[in-house]
C-alpha cells in the first residue's frame, strides 16, 4: 500500500515565506531555508516551494533561493512560480529541484505539459490547479487565483493528465487559509476520475482535517502551510495521529 504524504508548502514573496487567507492578506511566516530544514528533519515527506508573485510580476523563479533550500534538505522538492518553458525547468533542476509545478503557464499553453513530460518524464511534472466555486461549479483561476477562466476543475485536471502531468496539486480557494478542512468532495471526484496522484491543498486547521482528506477526499498527499509554519501542528504528532486511524504514513 502506498503511504500518504504530508507536504509543507513554502509560499515565497520577496524571498520570505508568507501565508494568507483565501489568497490575500499575506503575513510573514519566516525564513524559507530555516523552515525547510526543520520540516526535512521532523518527517515531512516532500517540500513544495511556490514563488507566488513570479507569474504576476512576469519574472522567473528565485533560483538562488531554490539552490539554498535544495542544498539544505534531503527530501523530494517541488518548485513552482514563473515557469513557462523547458529551459526554465532545466535551470530549476540544475539548482536542485526534483519536480516542478506549473499552473497559469500550463493553462495558457497546455502543450507545455507535454513538452515537460517528454523532456523530463511525467514524474517531474506537477500541474497545480487553483479553483473556486462559482455558480455551483469549480472554476479554475489564473495568476495566483486572481483571474477566473472558463475551465472546469475536473475537465482541466483530466486534460492535464492526458497531456502528461504526473500529479495534480488542487488548491481550493474557498478553503484556503480558513482552517475549516479540505474540499473533500472535489478531491474525491478528482481521485475517482484520474489515475495520477492528487495532492490536497487549502483548508488544513487540525489533524482530523488531514485524516479526512485521505479517508473522505481519497487524496494521495495533503499539503499545508500556516498550521506548520506557526507550530499549530507538529508533523511527528500528525503522523502518529494518522497511523492511529490506520492511514499508511512513513514514520
Amino acid at each position: 500500500m502506498l503511504t500518504k504524504r504530508i507536504i509543507p508548502c513554502l509560499d515565497i514573496k520577496n524571498g520570505r515565506t508568507v501565508k494568507g487567507v483565501n489568497f490575500i492578506d499575506l503575513k510573514d511566516a519566516g525564513n524559507p531555508v530555516e523552515l525547510a530544514i526543520k520540516y526535512a528533519e521532523t518527517g515531512a515527506d516532500e517540500l513544495v516551494f511556490l514563488d507566488i508573485s513570479a507569474t504576476e510580476e512576469r519574472r522567473k523563479t528565485l533560483n538562488h533561493l531554490v539552490k539554498e533550500v535544495a542544498q539544505a534538505i534531503n527530501i523530494p522538492f517541488t518548485v513552482g512560480g514563473g515557469i513557462s518553458s523547458v529551459e526554465d525547468v532545466k535551470i530549476l533542476l540544475q539548482h536542485g529541484a526534483d519536480k516542478v509545478s506549473v499552473n497559469s503557464s500550463a493553462i495558457k499553453n497546455p502543450e507545455l505539459i507535454s513538452q515537460l513530460a517528454k523532456e523530463f518524464g511525467s514524474q517531474c511534472v506537477v500541474v497545480a490547479i487553483d479553483a473556486k466555486i462559482i455558480d455551483n461549479q469549480w472554476i479554475v483561476h489564473l495568476m495566483g487565483g486572481k483571474v477566473p477562466t472558463h475551465l472546469n476543475l475536473l475537465d482541466w485536471a483530466k486534460e492535464a493528465e492526458r497531456l502528461g502531468a504526473g500529479e495534480i496539486l488542487f488548491t481550493s480557494m474557498n478553503n484556503d487559509g480558513t482552517k475549516n478542512g479540505f474540499a473533500n468532495e472535489a478531491l474525491a471526484e478528482l481521485s475517482d476520475n484520474l489515475n495520477i496522484p492528487i495532492i490536497a491543498s487549502g483548508g488544513a486547521g487540525n489533524m482530523q482535517h488531514f485524516a479526512d482528506a485521505f479517508l473522505l477526499g481519497k487524496a494521495d498527499a495533503a499539503l499545508a502551510a500556516s498550521v506548520f509554519h506557526f507550530q499549530e501542528i507538529e508533523i511527528p504528532n500528525l503522523k502518529k495521529f494518522l497511523k492511529q486511524q490506520e492511514i499508511a504514513v512513513r514514520l
